[in-house]
């Protein structure tokens, strides 16, 4: 095993960084990046974006979260649409790539973890409606909340919905989840937007609740 691969399968810390490598593994720059190389080559870390890095699944204690990876991947940013969708169990389709709302430009990541896709969501308050989550590994992610992901759905396909009809039709979504959110939930996430199309929806939404 690489002496790099062997520090972090130690401290259980599989994601890891070129910071992390610089103040964890004794060395020179030259050395330390020839160590991240090796490990590279032989398989026993995996490249996730420029440095970013993962141990490989033979080296892991334990899984690695997805949702915290991508953060670290592209940020700011926070997981939504119809990941966060899927996560909440809102809709019933499987969702094969991570998706995500970001504070700057749209970008994709195809990852040795899996798809990574970003979209600018302009917001007034970029975390308003979006948890801070810690799964049972002890990883921490921000999620958006269902409605939040919903209203971001809105926005990076540009559906002009009205209410909550379309969004049962198209995503079946079950209405009786739709009509959960609290109206105060939805008013926030109205004054958030600056979008016309998504506030559009938003108030349609606000109205079936009355």
């Amino acid at each position: 095993m690489n002496r790099l691969t062997e520090h972090f399968f130690k401290t259980s810390h599989p994601v890891f960084t070129n910071a992390d490598v610089s103040t964890s593994v004794p060395g020179s720059d030259y050395s330390r990046h020839g160590l991240v190389k090796r490990a590279i080559a032989e398989g026993e870390i995996l490249n996730i974006r420029r440095g970013l890095y993962c141990l490989a699944p033979p080296y892991r204690k334990g899984p690695v979260s997805v949702f915290a990876v991508s953060q670290r991947v592209y940020g700011p940013s926070y997981v939504s649409m119809e990941t966060a969708l899927s996560y909440h169990g809102w809709i019933p389709e499987a969702v094969y790539a991570c998706t995500c709302a970001s504070f700057h430009n749209g970008k994709d990541f195809d990852t040795p973890l899996g798809l990574f896709s970003y979209k600018r969501v302009p917001q007034k308050t970029f975390f308003a409606e979006v948890e801070r989550r810690v799964d049972q590994d002890d990883n921490v992610f921000f999620m958006a909340s269902p409605a939040k992901a919903l209203a971001d759905y809105v926005y990076v396909h540009r559906v002009n919905w009205a209410g909550i009809d379309e969004a049962v039709g198209s995503l079946r979504i079950e209405p009786e989840q739709l009509l959960s959110v609290s109206p105060e939930e939805l008013a926030e996430l109205t004054e958030n937007y600056t979008n016309g199309r998504v506030k559009r929806f938003l108030k349609g939404w606000h109205n079936a609740l009355s």
